[in-house]
This record gives C-alpha cells, structure tokens and sequence, in this order.
C-alpha cells in the first residue's frame, strides 16, 4: 500500500487502484448518491469499502460511513480518520482517538494543476517563490499539485478539530524534497491537550503516478 508509507504505527490503512461494486453500500450510502454521476458512486463506494476494511482491522463492525457538515465522515465513536480518492485511486486510514488526534490525508495525480491562474487561487505570496526554488531544484515533481495536495491534508486534518473552514490563504505551507512539509496556521489553531496548535508537520510521496499527502497527529505518551 502506498499510503502506508507515510503512516505512523497505530494506523490503519487501506487503499486501491481497482473500484469495488456499488452494493458494497449500506442503504443510507446509497440514498446519499443515488443522484450522483457514476463516477461519484464508484469513488463513494470504493473509499468507504477501504474504510470499512480499515476498521474491521480496528475490531469495528461495518456500518455506514456518512458525510457530515462540509461533507467530512463521520466515524464511529472512538475512531478518528480520513479518506481521499482521485483518478484510478481510493484510499482511508483510521485510528483509535486514543492513539491519535487527527488524520489528514490527500490523493492527487501527480501532474499540473489542471486550470491556469488555479496556482494564484491555493498558493499564498511567500509560497509561490519557493515553489520555484523547488522547480529548479528538481523538476521532475509537480510542485504546484504537491502545494493543493498538501493544503488539502491540512484542512481534513484540522476541520475535525475545530469544525471551522480553512482558507487555503490559512496556512502557509513550505514543502521540502526530503519528502516533508510544514504548514503554519495564519488563524488561531485548535486547542490538542490543552495546548493551542500554531501549525502542522506532515508527510509526502510520489509513486505510481499519485502525489500523496498526509498529517498525523499522534497522542503524546
């Protein structure tokens, strides 16, 4: 599994390249993407599929994985996780709230952003420079897409700590070919075990065509 390599012990992780069949849904999954085009139904029912796996290896017994506000799952008491799909790839991890805080994952084809002018939307004045420094340093990654990639972990890692939108204007994210990256709150940041977080570390990869992003916020022992 690609995802695993960026996981921390005490996660769980499930991924695929192959879609599973659509009645591996619950019901209730079902109705929420009954109007759905099918390629939003293959990706809904492939990454809970991983999901359920995930938890299954938790002791969790399978049941529906709903969308909550701003579409983020809502796990099962005790669980904390994340999921993340793009073309030809679904992935979802899971932990014990007891083990760990927050998940953040995100899956990207690793290629350029797609729409032109997208960079000046995600990417903050401080950023965009080093995104050239990294360019020219090794131009074989498509630093653009690794900067959303990374944006994106930020906000599904943070979302479920404070239940708030984040800008990606929020956080400023440097990235470093050493396959890590920070991102820095620019807004007040939640508050883990009593102590107010001012930013996130996180993990990345490119393999198989993907760039993979993820934060991990483990409980401190």
């Amino acid at each position: 599994m690609i995802i695993e390599k960026l996981m921390p012990a005490g996660v769980v992780c499930r991924d695929t390249t192959e879609d599973a069949p659509e009645s591996t849904l619950f019901p209730e999954e079902a109705e929420r993407v009954a109007k759905a085009v099918d390629k939003r139904r293959r990706e809904f029912a492939t990454v809970r599929h991983c999901a359920r796996q995930a938890l299954g290896e938790l002791g969790i017994e399978p049941a529906p994985i709903l969308n909550g506000e701003r579409g983020a799952p809502q796990w099962p008491a005790g669980v904390v996780g994340s999921m993340t799909h793009c073309a030809g790839y679904r992935a979802a991890v899971v932990a014990r709230s007891s083990d760990i805080h927050t998940i953040g994952i995100d899956a990207e084809p690793h290629a350029p952003l797609p729409q032109e002018g997208m960079l000046r939307m995600i990417g903050r004045e401080e950023e965009i420079p080093r995104l050239a420094a990294l360019s020219a340093r090794d131009p074989g990654v498509h630093w653009d897409r690794m900067l959303f990639c990374a944006k994106e972990a930020v906000y599904k890692a943070w979302y479920p700590l404070t239940h708030k939108w984040l800008g990606f204007e929020e956080a400023s994210v440097t990235l470093d070919p050493a396959g890590t990256f920070d991102a820095r709150l620019l807004v007040p940041g939640p508050v883990i075990a009593g102590e107010q977080v001012s930013g996130f570390t996180g993990r990345w990869i490119v393999s198989d065509g993907l760039v993979i992003t993820a934060i991990v916020v483990p409980v401190a022992e």
